[in-house]
């Protein structure tokens, strides 16, 4: 996988608009339990805002939209929410596969996915296979996904290329890492939303995270629709991006 090396000059000037986004889609529970419906209502809700939120990043000419889906920690829960997550996952894909390659949307997929189902690997491999020309927007789903995980990988990637006589440790850099990562192909994120009102990262994208504007909203999951996506863009193009540079450098890099 080529790796796209981030360029903080060329982020400094890339306008309002991030070409990135990152999410972490929180509170179908409680949005279900708010309206004493089962959670696996809320989740089936939430697959509504997902539609909205694909829109509304094309519609804003972002280049990528990546969700969190399924945590590695999410096989914790109760055996019987995660067997209806899984049915959910599998119907979602089925029903959105074509309406996503219609709309020239690349889909595909982040994490360990061995630990699903066949089934449903055979599925997610055909919608990546089937929507893999498109370039309106990439939308990665990260399920059994997990930062440290992917940090992992990469080190164990790399440290086989070493034993192989491929690539010697010296040379191994933060770009040998990164070219080794699940995103290694699209810039860093710009910005991070999680909705729902928690104030965390939890173990998702921890390394291409590291410059990225972090937006947390109280609003939960199912109810985030383009409204509130223009609020957190608004965030966004309020801030202004230093990469370890001055304020004052930064205007004078964007009136050059």
């Amino acid at each position: 996988m080529a790796h796209t090396p981030s360029n903080p000059d060329s982020r400094l000037l890339q306008g309002d608009v991030p070409r990135h986004i990152a999410i972490i889609m929180d509170g179908n529970g409680r949005w279900a339990r708010e309206r004493h419906l089962p959670r696996h209502a809320g989740h089936r809700e939430g697959v509504k805002a997902v539609r909205r939120v694909v829109e509304a990043c094309k519609l804003k000419g972002v280049e990528a939209l990546t969700l969190f889906a399924f945590s590695s920690e999410n096989w914790r829960r109760p055996q019987q929410e995660v067997g209806l997550l899984m049915e959910l996952f599998l119907h979602t894909l089925k029903k959105e596969v074509n309406r996503l390659d219609r709309n020239g949307v690349r889909l595909r997929f982040i994490g360990e996915r061995s630990a699903f189902p066949a089934k449903l690997q055979d599925l997610m491999a055909a919608a990546e296979a089937q929507t893999a020309d498109n370039q309106e927007l990439t939308l990665t789903v990260a399920a059994n996904y997990g930062g440290r995980w992917d940090i992992g990988q990469a080190c164990r990637r790399l440290a086989a290329r070493v034993a192989a006589g491929e690539l010697q440790a010296a040379d191994i850099d933060e770009d040998a890492l990164a070219a080794e990562l699940s995103l290694a192909d699209l810039p860093e994120p710009d910005l991070f939303v999680r909705t729902g009102g928690e104030q965390r990262i939890s173990n998702y994208l921890l390394w291409q995270l590291a410059y990225t504007e972090l937006y947390f909203t109280e609003t939960l999951w199912p109810d985030f629709d383009a409204q509130a996506f223009e609020v957190a863009l608004q965030s966004f193009s309020s801030r202004q991006r230093r990469f370890g540079r001055t304020g004052e450098q930064v205007e004078q890099l964007k009136g050059a």
